[in-house]
This record gives C-alpha cells, structure tokens and sequence, in this order.
C-alpha cells in the first residue's frame, strides 16, 4: 500500500479492540454465510436460544454477539461500531471499552433472556446501545458547551430513534437495547464523574465500574441458568 499506509495503521493500532471486534463479525457472518447461512450449524451453536440457555447453555449470551441476521444487520451494527467505538477505546483506554462491551452485551442478552422466554436472537446490539449510552452521558456531562449540546442533540436524535425502531420493524429484540443502553450510561457517568472531580484517571480506575457490572452481570446469568 506503500506510504499511505501509515495512518491506518496507528488508527487500528490505538483501538484494536474496536478494530479486532469489526474483523470478527465480518469473518464470523462470512463463514455462517459459506455453512448455510440461517441454517448454518455456526448460528445454531452460538444464537442466543433461550430455551438453551435456561437449560445451562450460559455461554450463548455472549456468542450470539457475534452472529447477525443477515447483510443489513451485520452492516448496521459494524457500522455503529466503526463509528462510535476507536474514539471512545482511544478515550477510556482498550481494557476500559472491552469491559463496557462485555458488560453492555451482557446486560441485553439477560434482559433478553428474561423478558423473551422461548424465543431466540442473534446480534450485537445490547453492546452497541451500551456504546451508543456512554456517548450520551459525554455528551450530557458537556451540555453546557456548544459541542456539547450538539453532540447531546444530535446523539438524542439517534437514541431515539433506535430505541422506536421495534415499534415498526417486527423481530428486534428491544430488550437488548435497553439493558446494553442503561450499562452504557452508568459507565459513561462514571467515567465523566470522574473527570468532574478531578479524579486520577489511569487504565485501571476507568476499568473498575464496567468490569465489576460484567462479572455481576456474569454471576447473575450462571445463577439464572
């Protein structure tokens, strides 16, 4: 690629976590695809089947992640992570983001679990809304500045319409959203909490509340199935 090269480089190399999470789903969906597509033994291994997961399949919650119902949603959920997700792991370091992934996709998937028995998802929208909630809490704790507020504008708008989206398209587990959507905030509070205060910011603080709500969220799930 020559010289021109560089710059991507550093911009995967300072978000791998964002970067190595696109290259899964799209390696992933392209290799569900070659197996049978919807009937692919790779979406029946690793979809979220409720029933499976109440039965001690726990892990399901978290594989389902990484499959997606077609081309449209596969680009729709990339491309919220393309966009929302270098900035923020570059923001709050790549162990900080990694937790709140985690925990964001364990929260939808419980909330899925519970509210959706019998019924079955694929996708990584819980930890795409929890992506989406730590935006808005930024953007809330800087309301006061012109990029603040348009930033909370404009991530208002797109908030809003995510979350009204079931109402017209039938099969979108909504559930997810708001369970990914309310670990997204109280992790982006936090850390602009943190900010605020003045608080030492390292890795390891910025770590400490996302990755306590996974494991909670972890135990809860071990406990339910």
């Amino acid at each position: 690629m020559g010289s021109s090269s560089g710059a991507p480089v550093s911009a995967r190399a300072s978000a791998p976590v964002s970067y190595g999470l696109l290259i899964a789903y799209a390696t992933v969906f392209v290799l569900g695809e070659l197996t049978g597509g919807p009937a692919s033994p790779i979406t029946a291994a690793g979809a979220q089947i409720n029933d499976a997961v109440i039965a001690g399949q726990w892990w399901r919650v978290l594989t389902a992640t990484m499959l997606h119902a077609g081309l449209a949603h596969l680009l729709f959920n990339g491309y919220a992570l393309y966009v929302l997700g270098p900035q923020l792991e570059r923001g709050v370091g790549s162990a900080a983001f990694a937790a709140l992934y985690l925990a964001a996709g364990l929260a939808g998937g419980i909330a899925f679990l519970i509210t959706a028995p019998g019924q079955a998802a694929v996708g990584a929208s819980g930890a795409i809304f929890g992506l989406f909630g730590a935006w808005f809490a930024a953007s809330w704790a800087s309301r006061n500045t012109p990029q603040g507020r348009a930033a909370l504008s404009q991530f208002g708008l797109l908030l809003a319409i995510n979350l009204a989206l079931p109402l017209f398209i039938p099969g979108i587990a909504w559930q997810a959203h708001v369970g990914g959507l309310i670990v997204g905030l109280v992790s982006g509070l936090w850390w602009t909490d943190r900010s605020r205060r003045s608080v030492p910011r390292t890795a390891v603080s910025r770590m400490i509340l996302p990755a306590f709500v996974a494991l909670a969220l972890l135990v809860v799930l071990l406990w339910y199935t």
